[in-house]
């Protein structure tokens, strides 16, 4: 059965408040999430964090200390130092495992990539040393394109690492598909798209067409194809910006439901992928 994720990168000062308005509907519907976290957010606000998170519905992983880019990336930019890298692998994890007196077992570096962090052996030396369980960082489809197609969890075997797994998220990046990015016109899209059906004429103006085109297109093919699992990718700044009272998480919790999917986290998968339930590509 495909598991289904909620899942949120928290990486500035708006998404705290946001974060608080998500979890309301997370407790209405005893929905698990994974919220990744940067260590600069806990280290501003620990207290608070630890407050509203310190829940067993929810899992706390690592969005690096600072958000800063950990390999080049033709979106965000170029890589930042070796020494900036460490402090964002280690002092992100360092941060979560402080506040919330529990082990930090997932990572997922700042934007994201097309093909994870295959390639990358010492970025992945890193991660290991640090002690990741996974990471999280297929983000995006071909060539930097949008939306990210589904993709089950992989081993870095080839690059060996074969017990640190890789968890894809999928979709579009939510605050893309509404133009919050503020970066002007992009070229994101593939021709011809995967998921034409994922494809919106414009920026999404309604949480009901937020969920037409990127939500509801995800979970029903995740569903037809036996996905292991389905997990959008979600920013609380960007959700409070467009829809203030979460709106399109009830109507996505509630179709979650009603297909009958089973709900987690990241970390639960990464522990099925280790212990050889969930197969690789």
């Amino acid at each position: 059965m495909t598991l289904y994720i909620a899942a949120y990168d928290a990486e500035s000062a708006g998404c705290l408040a946001a974060c608080r308005k998500i979890v309301e509907v997370h407790r209405r519907y005893g929905m698990p999430a994974t919220f990744f976290i940067t260590g600069k957010c806990l280290e501003a606000s620990p207290k608070e964090y630890r407050a509203l998170l310190d829940d067993p519905l929810f899992e706390i992983a690592s969005h690096t200390y600072a958000h800063r880019s950990l390999r080049d990336h033709e979106v965000c930019g170029p890589a930042v130092s070796a020494e900036e890298v460490r402090e964002d692998i280690f002092l992100g994890k360092e941060w979560v495992e402080r506040v919330f007196e529990r082990p930090c077992l997932g990572l997922r570096p700042a934007c994201g990539f097309p093909h994870g962090l295959r390639g990358a052996p010492e970025l992945l030396r890193l991660i290991h040393e640090a002690g990741y369980r996974y990471v999280s960082s297929a983000l995006w489809g071909p060539f930097f394109s949008m939306p990210a197609p589904l993709r089950g969890p992989f081993s870095y075997q080839a690059d060996c690492f074969a017990d640190l797994w890789d968890i894809p998220g999928h979709g579009w990046h939510e605050n893309l598909l509404k133009g919050h990015h503020g970066w002007g016109a992009l070229r994101l899209l593939l021709f011809p798209p995967d998921m034409p059906e994922a494809i919106p004429p414009q920026y999404v103006r309604t949480p009901d067409e937020e969920f037409a085109y990127n939500n509801r297109p995800f979970i029903d093919r995740a569903i037809a194809e036996g996905q292991p699992h389905v997990s959008l990718v979600w920013h609380p700044w960007s959700l409070d910006r467009f829809d203030p009272e979460m709106r399109m998480l009830e109507i996505t919790f509630r179709y979650v439901r009603e297909r009958g999917l089973e709900c987690g986290t990241f970390a639960a998968l990464a522990e099925r992928c280790r212990a050889g339930l969930v197969k690789g590509p």
